[in-house]
């Protein structure tokens, strides 16, 4: 495993967020949902795709409280443009399993 300075980990932005939109992403390569996540006044709304149609569908994600990496460049994905990286963890199917901040309000930073 590879190592890096506590410097290093400060400088990843890891935010809460919650699901204001959902919607399936037939363009992508991968079975996909674009999201959009509002991370309170600070931050605002962002845009994201994130590969979780195993266990999620779109209408039971809007309304749910996510964790997501703020600070990454934005990423073309076909169509779309990914402004956020929502984090999540492979259960042991290898489908993934969305991280929760609990009741954190939106736009709190991990701590």
């Amino acid at each position: 495993m590879d190592q890096i300075g506590f410097d290093d980990f400060l400088k990843v932005d890891i935010r809460s967020g919650t699901v204001i939109a959902a919607d399936p992403f037939p363009g992508a390569r991968k079975p996909a949902i674009k999201l959009r996540v509002d991370f309170g006044a600070e931050i605002g709304v962002k845009k994201s795709s994130a590969q979780i149609t195993d266990l999620y569908a779109p209408a039971d994600l809007v309304g749910r409280k996510v964790m997501a990496v703020v600070n990454f460049p934005h990423r073309q994905i076909g169509p779309f443009m990914s402004e956020v990286l929502v984090l999540g963890f492979p259960d042991a199917d290898g489908r993934i399993v969305l991280a929760s901040p609990g009741d954190a309000p939106d736009g709190a930073r991990l701590a």
